[in-house]
């Protein structure tokens, strides 16, 4: 999908660019899928700030998306394409047979009108959903799940997808969009095709105001604050801090491993670094 520039009419519209919606096909959401949001600020159930520089942003309401994928053997068809505020990529809606609406993520070159199936007898192509042993290796999908029956959760954001490329006993083998190759049990659910709107990471915001929309506060730097907020703070004059870098708590932030080893990290295969 292309990129939409604009002319230079203020600083602001000089280096920005967003992505051309063309392929959005509804305006206005299916309100018997949607949920309210509250805003946290970045603010636990204390008050207290626990994620920083979050807070702001345009009100959104949350779209009931389908991970699971559980409807098998009923088919269904696409009635739209719609943009979705809570993620990158698109999300389409479908009307199943039994009339039930649901939203799935939309893959690359799913259009209006073509039919979608889950389930063993599915056929193989973008937007079907089948367990991973069904499916032929090299096959490109997205929305894996990683226990079955949980729903997906690997390769959901604009663009990504991973890689069928091997079935050993009761599991596969996936090359993920990081690069990491994992095991995978095959009784997963997983969907056929690439995910859409692949231009998202390319579009440039242009000004700062454009994140403020999205909820992000300015991030400010610890040399900047004073030595009450950072150990990097106050000095006479400019300094670089005069320490390693480290966090406002004083735990260094380079080189320093503070991911603890998980149970999981016996299916990784090849780690992405």
């Amino acid at each position: 999908m292309p990129l939409k520039s604009y002319s230079p009419t203020s600083p602001g519209r000089r280096f920005q660019t967003s992505v051309d919606f063309g392929e959005i096909t509804r305006k206005k959401p299916e309100k018997s899928l949607l949920l309210p949001i509250k805003k946290t600020g970045g603010r636990n159930s204390y008050g207290r700030i626990t994620s920083r520089y979050i807070g702001g942003g345009h009100k959104r309401a949350y779209r009931l998306i389908d991970f699971k994928r559980d409807k098998a053997g009923i088919p269904g068809r696409v009635d739209s394409i719609e943009y979705d505020p809570n993620r990158s990529c698109f999300i389409a809606l479908i009307v199943y047979k039994d009339g039930e609406k649901r939203y799935i993520l939309a893959p690359l070159k799913l259009k209006v009108g073509e039919g979608v199936e889950s389930g063993s007898d599915a056929e193989v192509k973008d937007g079907n959903a089948m367990q991973i042993k069904n499916m032929p290796l090299g096959s490109v999908i997205h929305n894996i799940e990683l226990t079955p029956g949980k729903g997906g959760q690997i390769a959901r954001s604009a663009g990504s997808y991973a890689q069928l490329i091997a079935k050993e006993g009761k599991f596969a083998h996936l090359r993920l969009p990081s690069g990491e190759i994992r095991l995978v049990n095959a009784n997963c659910c997983a969907t056929f095709g690439q995910l859409g709107n692949i231009d998202h990471e390319n579009a440039s915001m242009g000004k700062a105001g454009r994140n403020r929309w999205l909820g992000i506060k300015p991030r400010n730097r610890g040399v900047t604050m004073n030595p009450v907020d950072h150990p990097h703070g106050g000095g006479e004059g400019k300094t670089s801090g005069g320490r390693h870098p480290c966090t406002p708590w004083g735990k260094p932030t380079k080189g320093y491993k503070t991911v603890r080893k998980k149970k999981t990290d016996i299916y990784i295969l090849k780690k992405r670094k």
